[in-house]
């Protein structure tokens, strides 16, 4: 299980633009979107390990409400009813720990945003 970035998230259905190389991306965050980027990329060349790469929305708050439901989504940056993309830290841990017993996106990079 890892913990990845909203910033390799697709915005584009073709899958060529990432969040984080939109022109509104944070500079500040970059540097971070590129490591994610990376590490994604060196799991997805390899067929030796089992992992799951989990991206949070692309509003990731620290100290948002625990609400214990969320959305799971793949490789698109993908927004809530309410057209947010916006997780917690808590929402965003139950889904992490929901998604490892079960082991259902083995070798797979999902999403997960706030309903």
């Amino acid at each position: 299980m890892v913990v990845g970035g909203a910033g390799s998230l697709f915005v584009d259905p073709e899958h060529t633009v990432t969040l984080a190389q939109t022109p509104e991306f944070p500079d500040a965050f970059k540097g971070v979107a590129g490591a994610h980027q990376q590490a994604l990329d060196a799991l997805r060349g390899r067929d030796d390990v089992r992992w799951t790469y989990v991206s949070p929305a692309a509003d990731f708050q620290a100290e948002g409400e625990c609400t214990g439901e969320y959305t799971l989504a793949g490789e698109e940056l993908t927004p809530n009813a309410k057209g947010e993309s916006t997780i917690s830290y808590a929402d965003y841990a139950i889904a992490l720990v929901d998604e490892v017993e079960p082991g259902e996106h083995i070798r797979e990079r999902i999403s997960v945003v706030s309903k």
